[in-house]
């Protein structure tokens, strides 16, 4: 089965609306590799209607200008590009379609599809959160910027079911972003106070 994996620019109090308002400052060559590793290896990308507009709007000019950032350009551009979203949309950037049918169903559709190249996202919030809760999402990319932008969308939504996570790698980027790549857990079982006091230091005697 493929793996879908979601990369996400948030910030320290958990907004990942806009980014490009507030990210760049902090976007070195560590971020460029970890951003490679979830779209450069893809040969699928899954996006939210809001942000393939925004890639379709700037990717295909940015490999036309072939300077620094065209072979990333190229590869968004060759990769096949699917687009969730309720309205019939036409499309101009290369290798583009719509999703048919249900989200879930399509999604575990092209999970198994033959191959073994990874299945990327980037942004997207509203189709990560329903991946996520469906258990669809294999791994979750979270570059965790060093700043509280205090207003915006936040990544997961209040009142919805908990999520159970695993955190599966971390690494400290010498701009203090912090890369975070999750995996789903198991729940975490019920515990109280009582559990957990056991744990704690105790002072010397």
């Amino acid at each position: 089965m493929r793996k879908i994996i979601a990369g996400l620019f948030i910030s320290l109090d958990g907004v990942v609306e806009a980014p490009d308002q507030w990210h760049f400052p902090y976007f070195n060559e560590e971020m460029g590799a970890a951003v490679d590793a979830t779209l450069g290896a893809a040969d699928t990308v899954l996006f939210g209607r809001k942000t393939y507009d925004s890639f379709a709007g700037a990717w295909p000019e940015r490999e036309t200008a072939g300077e620094e950032d065209a072979p990333l350009a190229k590869t968004l551009g060759d990769a096949r590009k699917i687009v969730v979203s309720n309205q019939q949309l036409a499309f101009t950037w290369r290798n583009s379609e719509q999703l048919q049918g249900d989200l879930i169903e399509a999604v575990t559709a092209l999970k198994n599809e033959p191959g073994d190249a990874t299945i990327g996202m980037s942004g997207s919030v509203s189709v990560v959160r329903q991946l996520l809760a469906a258990g669809l999402l294999d791994e979750l990319h979270l570059l965790v910027h060093p700043i509280a932008v205090r207003k915006g969308m936040r990544l997961f939504d209040e009142g919805e079911p908990p999520i159970p996570l695993k955190l599966i790698s971390s690494q400290t980027f010498k701009t203090g972003v912090l890369n975070l790549v999750y995996a789903p857990a198991e729940s975490a079982g019920s515990a109280t106070y009582e559990d957990a006091k056991v744990h704690l230091s105790q002072p010397d005697q």
